[in-house]
C-alpha cells in the first residue's frame, strides 16, 4: 500500500512540474541564448509524454537574409544520425539477416584495421560501440569534403593506428559507423538512404528530412551554415556527405526530429503503433557497451553518476535522472539530441552556427520540467566556452615561434611533385603564377596556397573557408643529401588529425 502510495505521489508531483512549466518565460530564455552566444540560429523542440509541447525557431536562417527559421526548418542533424544507423542493424537483426556478434570480416572481406588478428575478431556491434582502438576522430581526414566511395573509405581503415588495446578504450569512430553503412548496403542490396527512408523516415513521417543536400528540391526552408571568424557569423555552402551518410548523413528539422524522439522514447512502437523494433533491441542499444569513468568525488555540471556509449547513443544520467543523448557537428551547424525516457521528456535543439548552446538550452528545459534550481546555464557555459577558447593559444603559440627572414634551403623546383600516402592517395605541389599551390587528390575543396613561413615550412593559405581549421603548416622533409622526401602536416584542431596524412614524395 505504501509503494503505490508513493508511486501515485511521484506521478502527481511529475505532472505539477510538468504543469507548471512557463513557456513564455522558456521562450524569452532560449531567444536572450541565442544573442547572447551569437549564433546566427536555432530551432528547439521539446516532446512530453507522447506529445510535442513546444517548438519555435529563433535569429535568422542566414546572416545575409531576415527570415527567421521555424520548427520545420532544415538543419544538418550530423552525428544524431548514428542512432538511425544502429536502429537499422537492429532491424536487420530481427529480420534474421545479421547477428550482432557476427564478423564484419564475414560481410565485408576487405575490412580490416590495424592488425590482421583484431580485423578478424570485430563484430558488428563493435562498429557501433568506439571500442575498436582507434582513436578520437582518427582517419576522419580521409573522407572530409573527398570523392571517396563508402568502399573505398573502408578499404583504407588499415593504415591508422591504434590508439588503445582492441575493446579496452573509448575513441569516437565515425570510420566504424560508415563500416556499419558499407555493410547495410552490402547485405540489403540498397542504399543507407533507402534503408533508411523506408524503415524509418516514411513510417514515422518524417516528411522533411532528407539524406542528402541534393535533396531539398523545391523546399527552401532550409538553414544556412555559418562559420566564426573573429567573432562574425559568415554563410558558408553546405558540403554533400553522401559517402558518410551513415556516421552523419541526415539533415531534419525539430518537428521531424521530435517525431524520432517520440518512437524512441515509446522504445520502437509507431504513433500507429508498428513495432519497427522490439525490446530486446531497444535493450542492446540503450545499455553501456563502451564505459566511461565518472568522477564520483565532484560531479560535473551534468550531475553524472555513470556514462558510457551505447549503440549509436551516449547513456547516462542527467542528475541522477537516466539519460539518452547524442550530438552532431556538421560543417557551420551544431545539433543534440536529448531524452530522459522515465521522465518521458525530450529536447532536440538545432543550430546554424559553430559556437552552439545545445547542452546550455537542453540543461535548461530538463531543470523547468524536473523542478530543480532556476540555473543560468547560458551563462555558466558561455562563460565556460570563452575561456576554453582563450585557453587555446596553439596557433598563436605557433605564429610567435615563427623565425622570421628565414629562407628556404630547397628550390621550389625540388619540392613540386606528388606526394602519395595509402590512407589517401596523393598530394600535389606545382607552382602556378609564381605561387605553390597544395592540393588534394580526392578533396578539391582542401586546396591551397603555400606562403612560405620559416625555413622548409609553408604556411597554408586555404582556397576555401574552413569552419574546423584554420591556420596551418606544411613542412617539406629532406635526408642527408637534401633531397626532398616527404611531406608532414601541422594543422592545429580539435577534430580532424592531419598529421595521419603524411605522406612521402614519389621518386620520378
Amino acid at each position: 500500500m505504501k509503494k503505490v502510495l508513493f508511486l501515485s505521489v511521484l506521478f502527481i508531483s511529475t505532472a505539477l512540474f510538468a504543469q507548471k512549466v512557463d513557456y513564455k518565460k522558456l521562450d524569452k530564455y532560449i531567444s536572450q541564448t541565442q544573442k547572447d552566444w551569437n549564433i546566427p540560429g536555432l530551432s528547439v523542440a521539446v516532446v512530453k509524454d507522447g506529445k510535442i509541447v513546444f517548438e519555435r525557431g529563433y535569429g535568422k536562417m542566414n546572416v545575409n537574409e531576415s527570415r527567421t527559421p521555424d520548427e520545420h526548418t532544415l538543419y544538418a542533424i550530423a552525428s544524431n544520425t548514428k542512432a538511425f544507423t544502429a536502429a537499422i542493424i537492429a532491424q536487420l537483426v530481427e529480420e534474421g539477416k545479421i547477428n550482432w556478434k557476427d564478423k564484419v570480416q564475414d560481410y565485408l572481406p576487405y575490412f580490416d584495421v590495424y592488425d590482421p588478428a583484431i580485423s578478424r575478431m570485430v563484430t558488428i556491434e563493435d562498429l557501433l560501440s568506439h571500442n575498436v582502438g582507434l582513436g578520437t576522430f582518427s582517419g576522419d581526414a580521409i573522407w572530409y569534403k573527398s570523392d571517396l566511395t563508402t568502399e573505398e573509405i573502408v578499404k583504407r581503415i588499415k593504415y591508422f593506428k591504434p590508439a588503445y588495446e582492441f575493446r579496452d578504450g573509448y575513441g569516437y569512430s565515425n570510420l566504424m559507423f560508415i563500416t556499419a553503412g558499407d555493410l547495410i548496403e552490402k547485405v540489403t542490396g540498397k542504399s543507407f538512404k533507402a534503408n533508411v527512408t523506408e524503415r524509418f523516415l516514411q513510417p514515422l513521417e518524417m516528411d522533411r528530412t532528407v539524406v542528402s543536400v541534393n535533396d531539398f528540391g523545391s523546399n527552401t526552408n532550409v538553414a544556412t551554415p555559418h562559420g566564426l571568424k573573429d567573432g562574425k557569423n559568415y554563410a558558408i555552402p553546405y558540403v554533400a556527405w553522401d559517402n558518410v551518410q551513415s556516421t552523419g548523413g541526415i539533415i531534419s528539422s525539430v518537428h521531424d526530429m521530435s517525431k524520432w524522439m517520440i518512437f524512441n522514447m515509446n522504445h520502437g512502437v509507431t504513433s500507429q503503433n508498428d513495432t519497427l523494433f522490439n525490446t530486446n533491441s531497444r535493450n542492446r542499444m540503450w545499455n553501456i557497451n563502451n564505459s566511461f569513468g565518472t568522477d564520483q568525488v565532484n560531479r560535473n555540471s551534468a550531475g553524472m553518476h555513470y556514462s558510457g556509449y551505447g549503440l549509436g547513443w551516449f547513456i547516462g544520467d542527467y542528475h541522477g535522472h537516466y539519460r539518452v543523448r547524442h550530438g552532431g557537428g556538421y560543417d557551420g551547424m551544431i545539433s543534440t539530441v536529448q531524452m530522459l525516457p522515465d521522465e518521458n521528456l525530450g529536447v532536440v535543439v538545432l543550430t546554424n552556427g559553430v559556437k552552439a548552446p545545445t547542452n546550455a538550452i537542453a540543461y535548461y528545459i530538463f531543470d523547468r520540467f524536473l523542478g530543480r534550481d532556476q540555473k543560468d546555464w547560458s551563462k555558466e557555459m558561455l562563460k565556460g566556452y570563452d575561456d576554453w577558447k582563450k585557453g587555446d593559444t596553439r596557433i598563436a603559440d605557433k605564429k610567435a615561434k615563427q623565425v622570421q627572414n628565414t629562407v628556404p634551403s630547397l628550390p621550389k623546383e625540388q619540392i613540386t611533385g606528388t606526394y602519395y600516402t595509402p590512407a589517401y592517395g596523393n598530394f600535389y605541389v606545382k607552382e602556378a603564377d609564381g605561387k605553390l599551390k597544395l592540393t588534394w587528390e580526392h578533396s578539391p575543396l582542401l586546396s591551397s596556397t603555400l606562403k612560405h613561413f620559416n625555413y622548409d615550412a609553408y604556411e597554408i593559405v586555404w582556397d576555401h573557408p574552413q569552419v574546423w581549421f584554420s591556420f596551418g603548416t606544411v613542412e617539406f622533409e629532406k635526408d642527408a643529401y637534401n633531397n626532398v622526401t616527404g611531406i608532414s602536416f601541422d594543422i592545429p584542431n580539435d577534430d580532424f588529425l592531419m598529421h595521419e596524412l603524411n605522406a612521402k614524395k614519389v621518386m620520378d
